[in-house]
């Protein structure tokens, strides 16, 4: 069941268009990525998707309710965790909360319920009567999950949600996110910049300059935007090289090694020459790779 669904959505600040006629679907319960450099459109996206910003052209219906028309249904279903934190950092996380609650009518018994099944997994007693400014980075950015989660959302978007975190704090986000999706079926919209959090979404859109320039799963990007590389340690020699090109013209030597770039199957080409290939290491083609072999571009890692 598509529970978001886009066509041909724009805005425009004046002549430029920050975000030019892209469509695409979202299937329930999956985890949707958008990826993309800062600037390519991603934030933007959401926030229209989210009612906080007007679109200029296009359609858009969120759990079948149509953007621009039902935008207060929209927000009910909606769940949203932003790039800057919205909380107060002098309050406490529980006041944070319950202040949050209230802008939905809920009391703190409903708040209280409403965050019930997530509290335990998300540590919340440990941090309840804290104050905001007071937590790490990454319980922060707990709590910003737990606020969105206040009116239980069909769909929670996340807006580039580990940028700036050390790696610890961003492997606790995931394990946060990855519970909700696996445990509570939530359809997760992410955008991101960093290529290995698009590893595990069922499907990836890569924008660039505002427009959808593919997209797929991750391994149906990778198989055709990106070639795996068979590095063959071994002295340079003529032999080598002939052996090596039998396999990809693409084959270039480095100090100690061949970097053989293929799309056949390697393993049958070193079975059949072990005699030869003796000391190898073989790397799958990355999501960098066919970020890069679409736009032209790096991303910051």
């Amino acid at each position: 069941m598509k529970i978001i669904e886009v066509k041909n959505l724009t805005k425009m600040y004046r002549k430029f268009k920050a975000v030019d006629g892209i469509s695409f679907d979202v299937e329930e319960g999956e985890m949707f990525a958008f990826l993309g450099e800062n600037g390519a459109g991603k934030s933007t996206t959401i926030n229209m998707l989210t009612t906080i910003l007007e679109k200029t052209e296009g359609e858009a219906y969120i759990c079948g309710h149509a953007l621009g028309k039902e935008d207060d249904e929209i927000r009910k279903v909606n769940g949203i965790v932003f790039q800057n934190s919205v909380l107060d950092k002098m309050l406490s996380v529980k006041d944070n909360l319950l202040t949050r609650g209230s802008y939905y009518g809920l009391s703190r018994k409903e708040v209280e319920k409403s965050l019930e099944p997530f509290s335990e997994r998300f540590e919340m007693k440990d941090i309840w009567n804290r104050r905001y400014d007071k937590l790490s980075g990454g319980q922060r950015r707990r709590v910003d999950i737990m606020r969105a989660l206040i009116n239980n959302p069909k769909i929670l978007f996340l807006d580039e949600p580990t940028t700036g975190l050390d790696p610890k704090s961003r492997k606790l986000v995931w394990d946060y996110i990855d519970f909700l999706r696996k445990e509570h079926g939530m359809t997760i919209f992410l955008t991101t910049h960093y290529m290995e959090e698009t590893r595990d979404a069922d499907r990836v859109v890569i924008l660039d300059k505002g427009r959808i320039v593919s997209s797929g799963t991750p391994a149906e990007l990778k198989s055709r935007y990106a070639h795996s590389k068979l590095i063959w340690y071994t002295p340079r020699s003529e032999k080598a090289e002939e052996l090596a090109k039998q396999i990809s013209e693409t084959c270039v030597y480095d100090v100690d090694h061949y970097n053989i770039s293929t799309d056949k199957n390697v393993t049958e080409f070193v079975f059949e020459h072990r005699d030869q290939i003796t000391d190898y290491e073989y790397i799958k083609g990355s999501m960098d790779d066919v970020f890069l072999n679409l736009t032209g571009k790096e991303l910051a890692s």
